[in-house]
């Protein structure tokens, strides 16, 4: 994977990403990715929340299709919780970019990510087209532009690329850093790729990477209203490539962009890795994993270096799996802390004082496996979510 690479390394598109004047402090705000062709193929994987955003619905109306020639972007607003007049406005930016471009409004999806409830302020964001529309390019400072405007809490831009030997490439930016968790753990993600792939392939590959990539980061339990992973395919290196081989490479992409955001996730001090060995089923492993990360005691636990294996015993006791309680075996940092549901080796074994923390559950209750990516919980996050305004 290369870092220096992004959304607009793939044959085939362009981007841009300028400041609109959607924020209030001047930074960029709306980008615009846009696939030249010759094919048009496209699928979209969207939140699970109830409440979903007017541009979540509206790109899954246009996704109907199959094909996005253009996808713009816009941090700074949600556009969420704005009722008719916010799915107006969605239908408006669709319009804007088609009018810009020569397409049809069908062809543009839209996504908005920032605080919730506010209408976005239209004019800014039809002159922010205008303006992305002239700054459209191929290349690393298309791609880094792209990246950057769609950030509200991030620190840092996220974006990579895989570029195959044989010619074809994969690559793209994600933004989040918090209201993060599984179905789907980010905001807003953008891939794209010049693979000449069959278009029955293409959502099949996404919904694959999403599932074993973004559905596996858990930063707060806060599911997003905005929460949209789109996948755009041009065709244009003209090198076809099998559906395994291609969803090997985009769940590759999209492992390198979770791994971003769970680095960058708001107030974050640990990047936690907890896995779940031994459950009935693999889904039931997930679900306990979860439960773990979303612990508020693990959590600030973790945060603490503190291997409080007794919180982390809780927590799986809250999970919807069963188990035998007298099987369960808890290893921190390589440590086993809990042995058959009681007092493994000393606590003091497990080194928490870095970065990195490794949580194994061993359930013994099956052949079921799964891990969940998250982060503690500090008082920069606390912070930070007190006076969130964009």
């Amino acid at each position: 994977m290369d870092r220096t690479l992004g959304v607009a390394t793939a044959q085939g598109f362009r981007a841009a990403g300028v400041a609109a004047g959607i924020k209030t402090n001047g930074k960029p705000d709306l980008t615009l990715v846009v696939n030249e062709g010759p094919t048009t193929h496209a699928a979209g994987v969207f939140t699970r929340n109830k409440v979903k955003a007017a541009p979540v619905l509206w790109s899954q109306q246009v996704l109907t299709t199959g094909k996005l020639k253009a996808v713009v972007l816009n941090s700074g607003g949600a556009n969420a919780c704005t009722g008719p007049e916010g799915f107006q406005d969605a239908h408006a930016t669709a319009e804007k970019v088609a009018d810009v471009l020569g397409i049809g409004a069908i062809d543009v999806a839209v996504c908005s990510t920032g605080l919730i409830g506010e209408r976005l302020p239209m004019d800014a964001v039809k002159s922010g087209v205008d303006a992305a529309a002239k700054e459209l390019a191929h290349g690393k400072d298309a791609s880094l532009a792209a990246a950057t405007a769609v950030m509200t809490t991030d620190t840092v831009p996220k974006q990579t690329a895989f570029v195959h030997a044989d010619g074809w490439a994969i690559g793209g930016f994600a933004k989040g850093a918090g209201m993060c968790a599984p179905n789907m753990a980010t905001m807003l993600s953008v891939i794209t790729t010049d693979a000449l792939i069959d278009p029955s392939a293409v959502e099949p590959a996404l919904r694959t990477a999403v599932e074993f990539t973004f559905n596996r980061l858990d930063v707060d339990g806060g599911t997003s209203t905005n929460d949209t992973v789109l996948l755009l395919a041009s065709g244009a290196s003209d090198v076809a490539v099998t559906e395994a081989e291609f969803t090997e490479a985009l769940t590759a992409v999209c492992a390198d962009l979770v791994a971003q955001l769970q680095a960058d996730a708001e107030g974050v001090t640990k990047h936690v890795t907890i896995t779940v060995n031994g459950a009935a089923n693999d889904s039931e492993a997930l679900a306990t994993a979860r439960i773990v990360a979303q612990d508020n005691l693990c959590k600030t636990a973790f945060f603490a270096s503190d291997p409080n294996w007794g919180r982390i015993a809780m927590a799986v006791g809250n999970a919807p799996t069963d188990f035998d309680q007298q099987k369960l075996d808890i290893t921190i940092n390589g440590a086993q802390v809990c042995k058959a549901g009681g007092r493994g080796v000393d606590r003091t074994e497990a080194d928490l004082s870095g970065r990195d923390i490794e949580i194994v559950i061993d359930l013994h209750a099956g052949d079921g496996t799964g891990t969940i990516l998250t982060t503690d919980l500090s008082h920069a996050y606390v912070e930070e979510n007190s006076a969130y305004s964009s």
